[in-house]
């Protein structure tokens, strides 16, 4: 789990006149997408020089191939490939790569810059409302700023002048696959491949462990310690003295069953169905040198048995993903949050306890009440045994400029410790 990052885009369709007699490098006519019948990929297909050409989409995002795309190079201007943008048109890039580079900034200023002061702006009248119009312009911003694609060769190469050597982070992206093709795929996601591969590198600082926990691409990096320091230095039950066996469930990157086999538990047992997250932890378990007491296993939610103690630190946000990258924050419905609620009480062993990290930024933004929290708590056969709480340190709290800065200056994170009525 994250803390919740919403970037405020003022205004994302601005309108932005092409300069006269703008050089336009030959496109293609909309494009069509289907499926690769050997191996299921999404192909995009495309008119460039008068010849139809295709190759794999790559999108980690699960954004759909574009329905239109002209063939960009280093003519490019800034104001008409934003405006394209905006138009839902892609620019697929022929040109430097650095020089690809620069553009995809110029065209972020432009979607962060203030809307013109004859447009109106929607003010929002909740925290709820304020929520889901920020949802939808980071939505909107980031499907028009990944729109300027570059093409890559089936070893992960980039055929464009000044490229870089991009292959190792997009081979631990992506993982070994046995077949290979060349792709397209979007500037921004390559940036942010990089930029997860650096946090794998380097790794997080866990003052709890005093080592790092090194996190794969699309698993959740703990950079939010707060809770890490909750279970660190909560009580543990009683009943871990005699039944030393602790559930971690959804695990993530291994952060917090490594804490509890620090802590001493002699066994843990944690949990993921992600493969990225499995791989992940099982990286960094060994790294910690810790898995005479830790095992990580595929598993919805809970593994066969009981526990003295079951800890649980499910996304805190109660809203729909805009990707499979962000199931680390939202939890649509609450699913896994009333999954692990409704699944405790068969997994606890007598005497035991579960806890349960959770933010109330949900309730300050209107998402969920504390009454339906408690409920939902009292139907599950729960009774809270206590509280712990802490409030976030991290910069977005004391930044007044942030739409969401009310609630966000108000939340806590707690840790819940449950037991069975």
């Amino acid at each position: 789990m994250t803390e919740l990052v919403i970037t405020y885009t003022a205004h994302i369709h601005a309108f932005i006149h092409m300069p006269h007699k703008q050089h336009f490098p030959e496109n293609s006519n909309a494009v069509t997408m289907n499926a690769d019948p050997a191996t299921g990929w999404p192909v995009i297909h495309w008119n460039e020089t008068g010849e139809e050409k295709s190759a794999r989409w790559r999108s980690e995002s699960g954004t759909p191939p574009p329905k239109r795309v002209v063939i960009a190079d280093d003519r490019m201007t800034a104001d008409a490939a934003y405006r394209l943008a905006c138009e839902g048109t892609a620019l697929l890039w022929r040109g430097d790569f650095q020089n690809a580079r620069q553009l995809l900034h110029a065209m972020t200023r432009r979607a962060n810059e203030k809307p013109n002061a004859r447009k109106s702006k929607k003010i929002p009248t909740s925290p709820t409302e304020a929520f889901h119009l920020l949802r939808l312009a980071q939505s909107q911003r980031a499907r028009t700023l990944g729109l300027l694609l570059i093409p890559f060769n089936a070893d992960h190469s980039i055929p464009l002048r000044r490229a870089p050597d991009v292959s190792q982070a997009c081979m631990e992206a992506y993982g070994t696959e046995t077949e290979s093709q060349p792709y397209i795929a979007s500037l921004r996601g390559l940036q942010g491949i990089i930029g997860a591969y650096e946090w794998r590198k380097n790794g997080v600082e866990i003052p709890a462990l005093g080592a790092r926990i090194h996190p794969h691409y699309g698993v959740f990096a703990p950079i939010r310690s707060e809770y890490i320091g909750l279970v660190n230095d909560v009580p543990l039950p009683e009943l871990i003295a005699t039944h030393s066996l602790a559930f971690d469930i959804g695990t993530g990157t291994g952060v917090l069953a490594a804490v509890l086999a620090r802590r001493g538990i002699k066994r843990i047992i944690a949990t993921d169905q992600d493969p990225r997250a499995l791989a992940c932890a099982r990286e960094n378990i060994a790294r910690l040198n810790l898995t005479a007491q830790v095992e990580v296993v595929h598993a919805d939610l809970f593994p066969e048995g009981r526990a003295a103690l079951v800890v649980c630190n499910p996304p805190w946000v109660p809203a729909r993903p805009s990707s499979p990258l962000e199931h680390a924050v939202f939890d649509p419905d609450s699913r896994m949050l009333l999954g692990f609620l409704n699944g405790l009480a068969t997994h606890l062993e007598t005497g035991g306890e579960g806890w349960l990290i959770l933010s109330d930024l949900a309730e300050h933004l209107g998402l969920r009440t504390r009454d339906e929290w408690l409920a939902a708590i009292d139907a599950a056969g729960l009774k809270v045994l206590g509280k712990t709480d802490v409030k976030p340190h991290h910069p977005r709290v004391s930044d007044a400029s942030d739409p969401l800065h009310a609630a966000r200056a108000a939340e806590l994170t707690s840790l819940w410790r449950l037991s069975v009525k």
